[in-house]
């Protein structure tokens, strides 16, 4: 058992949600798109590995922010657009965004979750398991991706990343000794 599902899950600080309120929500998108794509184009199989399910649309809800984010995978040029009010999709995955980045980094048991209520899934649960099997098998660590369209501040960001990880227990990274396997 690793150190991020022992622990209760970390939630996102009310004041800075509040705050993301007033985020414009644009800029914050096409960063988020451009992220997705460039994972996209560095694990190939990720979107292929939908099958069916590559035209659903997912709405990856963190129940601790005033937004939600609708993935929309378009044939390995996904898109990923944030809304205030959550648009109509085929699948919702919902909880709280620690445990959101935590599925993704393998940091927290899926299963685990859903069977404790920390994680719902609504809509085309098909679609969802697609979704999760996807991810899961690309082995995706967010902060290296954002890491490697950051250039030269990089090196700096991995060490800020590092800091906030410890300092918030969110996993922000993939730790392979973590891994509930």
């Amino acid at each position: 058992m690793d150190h991020f599902s022992e622990a209760p899950i970390p939630r996102f600080p009310s004041p800075l949600a509040r705050a993301l309120r007033f985020m414009p929500l644009a800029p914050v998108s096409l960063a988020l798109t451009r992220l997705t794509r460039n994972m996209a184009t560095r694990h190939a199989s990720m979107f292929r590995r939908l099958g069916e399910h590559a035209d659903a649309r997912f709405l990856l809800d963190p129940t601790d922010l005033p937004v939600t984010l609708c993935l929309e995978p378009m044939q390995g040029r996904p898109k990923i657009t944030l809304y205030r009010s959550p648009p109509q999709a085929d699948a919702r995955i919902a909880g709280p965004l620690a445990a959101l980045i935590g599925l993704v980094h393998g940091a927290y048991d899926g299963d685990a979750l859903f069977f404790s209520r920390d994680l719902v899934i609504e809509g085309d649960t098909a679609a969802a398991l697609a979704l999760r099997n996807a991810v899961d098998d690309a082995e995706l660590d967010i902060a290296t991706e954002i890491e490697n369209l950051s250039g030269p501040f990089a090196r700096p960001l991995h060490k800020l990343i590092e800091l906030a990880e410890r300092r918030t227990g969110v996993a922000l990274t993939r730790h392979e000794e973590d891994l509930l396997w």
